[in-house]
C-alpha cells in the first residue's frame, strides 16, 4: 500500500491522522504504510509546522476573516455543497466549524439558504431519521464487509469492495476490483490487513465468495480468516439489514462518487474512491458518531498481519481427524460432513455434555456438529 501518485495525498493525510493519535507508535505506522520514518517524521513535522500546507502544494487563504459578511458566509455554505452535494445543513455546519470558520448559522438556516439557492428541496430538507446506534464496544472488533454490487465503467465491469469498522463507521477498503473472486478479496484484505491489522471478527453475508449455499456457509477464503485468528460471522440469509452500517456506507458511496462512474475507467474509479474515502473518514460530520468524523474514533488493531501462518495445534490428538474429499470426516467407523473448504485441514471433535453430540472445531472455532448413531 505505498504512496502512488493517485493516492498520495489520501494516504499523507491518513498517515497524520493516524500518527497524531494518543500513544501512536510512529515506527509501526511507517512499517505498514510503507514508508521510511524519515519520510515519516518529515511529513509529520511539516504538518506541525505548516498544517495541511505542509502536505498539499497549493496555496492556502486565510479562514477567518473578521470583516466577513453575510454573503462571504452564503458563498462559503454554498461552495462545501458544490463539493458534497449530498451533504445538509448539519454536515455542512459541522464541517465548516471544523475547518476553523466561526459565526456559521445554524443548521436550519443553512438548509434556508440551500432552499433559497434551490441547492436543496423543501421535501429532502423535511427528511428525518431515528437513530440508534448499536456497535462494537472498540475498534477493530467488528468489521463489516462487502461488495456493493457492481456497474459497468467505461473498460469493464466494477466490483466496488468495501470494509467498514462497526465502533468507529471507519472506511478501511473501498477497492475497485474487476470481478469477485476469492483470490482478488484476498489480495484486498492483505492491503488492509498489513496497514490496519487484524479485526477479532468480519461480518459478511452468505453469498460468494465467502459463502457457499450449496456445502455449508465456508470456503477457502473464510478458513485463512479463521487461520488468522479472526471470527467470521455470516448475516442471516434474505436479511440484508444485519449488514446495516454497510448497507448505509453502500448508499451514500452510490449517491456520492457511484453515479459519476460510469463513463471513467475502472482504474479512475479507484481514484475517486480513494478521495472519497478521505473525505468519508476525516472530514464528513457523521450523525451517529455525534457529528464527528469516523478517523476520531478509530484506532489501528494491535494484532499485526502475520507474515506466516501459526501451525494449528489440538488438545487432544485421538480425537483430530483430517478433512477428506467430499468435505466429510471419519468418526467411529463413520463419515460426517463439515465441508468442502475444509478438505485437507485438520479438525477435532469435541463431546458435549449431550449424549452422541459432537461439535467439530477448526482451531478455535466452531464449524459443525453432528450426532453419532
Amino acid at each position: 500500500m505505498s504512496w502512488k501518485e493517485v493516492t498520495i495525498m489520501s494516504q499523507r493525510i491518513e498517515f497524520i491522522d493516524m500518527a497524531l493519535q494518543d500513544g501512536a507508535n510512529i515506527s509501526e505506522l511507517c512499517r505498514r504504510f510503507k514508508i521510511s520514518r524519515k519520510t515519516g517524521y518529515k511529513f509529520l513535522n511539516r504538518y506541525k509546522t505548516e498544517g495541511f500546507r505542509g502536505l498539499y502544494d497549493q496555496p492556502r487563504r486565510p479562514i477567518n476573516n473578521p470583516n466577513r459578511t453575510d454573503k462571504q458566509i452564503e458563498k462559503l455554505i454554498l461552495g462545501l455543497r458544490e463539493e458534497h452535494k449530498t451533504w445538509g445543513g448539519r454536515k455542512l455546519k459541522q464541517r465548516l466549524e471544523d475547518l476553523g470558520h466561526r459565526n456559521i448559522p445554524s443548521p436550519s438556516t443553512i438548509t434556508t439558504i440551500l432552499q433559497r439557492y434551490d441547492k436543496i428541496s423543501l421535501q429532502a430538507s423535511q427528511k428525518r431519521q431515528a437513530f440508534i446506534r448499536f456497535c462494537a464496544e472498540r475498534p477493530n472488533d467488528l468489521w463489516q464487509m462487502d461488495f456493493k454490487g457492481q456497474f459497468q465503467a467505461r473498460d469493464g465491469t466494477c466490483h466496488p469492495l468495501t470494509i467498514l469498522d462497526d465502533h468507529s463507521r471507519f472506511s478501511l477498503c473501498i477497492a475497485a476490483c474487476r470481478d469477485q473472486r476469492k483470490e482478488t478479496v484476498k489480495e484486498q484484505l492483505e492491503k488492509v490487513f498489513s496497514v490496519y491489522g487484524l479485526p477479532l471478527v468480519i461480518l459478511v453475508d452468505n453469498g460468494s465468495p465467502w459463502g457457499d449455499h450449496a456445502d455449508s456457509v465456508h470456503t477457502s477464503l473464510t478458513v485463512w480468516l479463521m487461520r488468522l485468528g479472526i471470527r467470521v460471522v455470516h448475516s442471516r440469509p434474505y436479511h440484508p439489514q444485519t449488514l446495516g452500517k454497510e448497507e448505509r456506507f453502500h448508499r451514500t458511496l452510490k449517491e456520492d462518487v457511484i453515479k459519476d462512474c460510469s463513463d471513467r475507467t475502472v482504474d479512475e474509479c479507484q481514484g475517486l474512491f480513494d478521495r472519497w474515502r478521505r473525505v468519508y473518514n476525516m472530514e464528513r460530520p457523521h450523525q451517529a458518531l455525534n457529528m464527528k468524523v469516523p478517523s476520531k474514533y478509530y484506532k489501528m488493531s494491535h494484532r499485526p498481519f502475520p507474515i506466516n501462518l501459526a501451525d494449528i495445534e489440538y488438545h487432544d490428538i485421538d480425537f483430530v481427524r483430517k478433512v477428506q474429499n467430499q468435505g466429510k470426516i471419519s468418526f467411529k467407523n463413520k463419515d460426517y460432513k463439515v465441508g468442502r473448504a475444509f478438505i485437507g485441514q485438520s479438525v477435532e471433535i469435541r463431546p458435549t455434555n449431550k449424549n452422541n453430540v459432537f461439535d467439530v472445531y477448526f482451531i478455535n472455532h466452531k464449524i459443525s456438529q453432528f450426532t453419532m448413531t
